[in-house]
């Protein structure tokens, strides 16, 4: 990257790094049963409602417990199940005609971060009806109060329940892009593990891998503050513990508990601190291919921490003692390395692949484009990096270069 860039990009980031004390953020309020939010949806005078899902969770009976719930307290359901991996402005468009039809009043994101970002955008065109998906993109485009908004996890990885941030793919040009704003911060989540249990266990590890991915970026990021690197260093150390658990044995509850609440935890990080450029080139990979988010870091997510090198030797190695790999006496860059390898050995155990098939050469400029667009000067990485240095990750994760 050239000087006049980088000057521009720190320069951004520490403007934004003085103004995070003066900013609104805020965590949603946790709810831990059905039962709770059928009180708080009583409360509110809530007599219809609009639930974002996708078509795998209403497979799975997931949400008919909560259908019921309502049901019996004579709340209208209003049932949006089209989302789709990497949810589109199509899905966006198609769910708030279900909620202006039918006079909803509220919204439930009900599922992984692709519902529960369908949902957040949803509730942001709700709230600025003549504003359109792609005006929103960026920081602070929506800055209007969303109807009622609750997400219902049932992953633990994108922490989507707690963060500003909602990611959009444009149906038409398949540019896939972020849209971060207070507003967008879901005003309650329920935390139930008994909604986690039939995950998959490739879903189970790709997810999990997510959240270890928000953990990581937001912790060696350079906009950090007390409160962001203890919610980091908690969350890598209940994943470390309890992701080998939940994918190796899907009904252990206590992990399946404790992987929310790392999740939770990781997003609650990021929203503040921000991520890197695991994120920015995964998000280009997932509106260009489809790719699960999930799966796109947690294949990118080695490659990434090795090309920062050094600038990042001080806090990898803190995450290394945190996760119970390493020691503070230990070398930084002995135990930062160990970090790696240990994401890479989880990568081995989790059978994820280190390469990404789809990748087209052809493509390769573009996508980088994209994900330079995304991350600078948003992202307080620990080394910066032009869209030409980030074409090495696409090469890196091609196929045929393997």
């Amino acid at each position: 990257m050239n000087l006049i860039k980088k000057v521009y990009c720190r320069t951004y980031q520490s403007v934004f790094r003085c103004a995070l004390p003066l900013l609104p953020y805020r965590k949603p309020k946790i709810l831990n049963d059905y039962e709770a939010c059928i009180s708080l949806l009583k409360e509110k005078n809530i007599s219809s409602l609009l639930l974002v899902s996708d078509e795998s969770i209403r497979s799975l009976h997931l949400t008919k417990s909560l259908e019921n719930h309502l049901k019996q307290n004579d709340i209208q359901c209003i049932i949006y199940d089209k989302t789709v991996a990497n949810p589109t402005s199509d899905n966006v468009e198609e769910a708030r005609e279900l909620y202006i039809k039918n006079s909803c009043q509220a919204i439930i994101g009900f599922g992984g971060g692709s519902c529960i970002d369908c949902a957040k955008a949803v509730g942001a065109r709700i709230a600025r009806p003549k504003k359109s998906l792609d005006k929103m993109e960026g920081i602070l485009k929506v800055l209007r109060k969303l109807p009622l908004l609750i997400a219902i996890p049932t992953t633990a990885g994108t922490g989507s329940e707690t963060t500003l941030a909602a990611v959009i793919t444009d149906s038409k040009t398949r540019h896939k892009y972020p849209m971060n704003d207070f507003s967008l911060i879901p005003h309650y989540a329920v935390l139930d593990p008994m909604v986690t249990l039939s995950l998959p266990a490739h879903i189970s590890a790709t997810t999990g891998m997510d959240a270890l991915t928000h953990a990581i970026e937001a912790y060696i990021g350079r906009s950090t503050t007390k409160e962001t690197r203890k919610d980091a260093l908690e969350a890598v150390k209940l994943i470390f513990s309890n992701l080998p658990k939940v994918v190796e044995n899907g009904n252990d509850i206590e992990a399946r508990k404790h992987m929310l609440h790392a999740s939770f935890l990781a997003g609650s990080a990021f929203t503040k601190s921000y991520v890197g450029y695991v994120h920015a080139v995964a998000h280009s990979l997932g509106g260009k291919y489809n790719i699960a988010h999930g799966l796109a870091n947690a294949i990118l997510l080695p490659n990434v921490l090795e090309v920062y090198g050094k600038s990042a030797y001080k806090k990898l190695h803190k995450l290394s003692c945190t996760a119970g790999l390493s020691n503070d006496m230990e070398d930084e860059k002995t135990s930062a390395l160990k970090f790696i390898q240990a994401i890479k050995d989880m990568q081995k155990k989790f059978h994820i692949p280190n390469t990404i098939p789809q990748i087209k050469k052809e493509d390769i400029e573009e996508l980088a484009a994209y994900a330079d667009k995304e991350a600078n000067p948003l992202y307080p990485v620990p080394k910066l990096m032009d869209a030409k240095q980030l074409e090495k990750f696409y090469i890196q994760v091609m196929e045929e270069n393997k």
